[in-house]
């Protein structure tokens, strides 16, 4: 870790404890965020913070957006094929491998601080909609197939990562949890295919 103090430049006090949250909260999940924390790795006084965040939750639900961004890059990095339905399964599978891969981030992501109800402007809520919509667009998804879609998809990707965490999955092998994964995206999407 560099020495914090010399890290930080004038005027850009927000991102600098942004990414000390970040990096406080990669480990040790929305726990491990205290404003005193990320404000001495920073090398200000925690007065210093309320110039940017009102509290603990303000900084926390900035840390937990640029999370969701990073979330996103990998959910669109899985992207093999140039198909819509290759899309859609990039965006899940990239969810659950970003929830197994960094399981502090993806405890803040959604869930680290108070419900904004802002979930329709959430990177990776958008990246799903986008997914779901070239479906549409490329004659992949029945049309009346869409509506709602996104729930279902996300209750899916975002259940079987906690059942991998925390539940009965967690001591299966990495190997074994990819591929109960694939299926889990492969299923979700041949049933949401099928015309009614």
């Amino acid at each position: 870790m560099t020495d914090s103090k010399t890290s930080y430049h004038h005027g850009d006090l927000r991102a600098a404890l942004i990414d000390a949250g970040l990096e406080l909260t990669r480990a040790g999940g929305p726990e491990a965020l205290t404003i005193r924390e990320a404000t001495r790795r920073v090398g200000v006084s925690p007065n210093a913070a309320y110039r940017h965040f009102a509290d603990r939750e303000a900084l926390l639900q900035a840390v937990a957006t640029a999370i969701q961004h990073r979330m996103t890059a990998k959910m669109r990095t899985s992207v093999r094929g140039r198909g819509s339905t290759e899309l859609l399964r990039a965006v899940g599978i990239g969810y659950i491998k970003f929830a197994l891969d960094e399981p502090g981030w993806f405890a803040v992501a959604f869930f680290g601080a108070g419900q904004s109800g802002e979930t329709d402007s959430a990177p990776p809520y958008l990246a799903l909609v986008e997914a779901l919509d070239a479906m549409v667009n490329a004659g992949a998804l029945p049309p009346e197939r869409r509506d709602g879609a996104e729930w279902p998809c996300w209750s899916a990707v975002h259940g079987f990562a906690e059942l991998a965490l925390h539940g009965p999955l967690r001591g299966a092998s990495r190997r074994e949890v990819d591929s109960l994964a694939g299926r889990t995206v492969d299923d979700i999407i041949a049933g949401l295919r099928l015309r009614a």
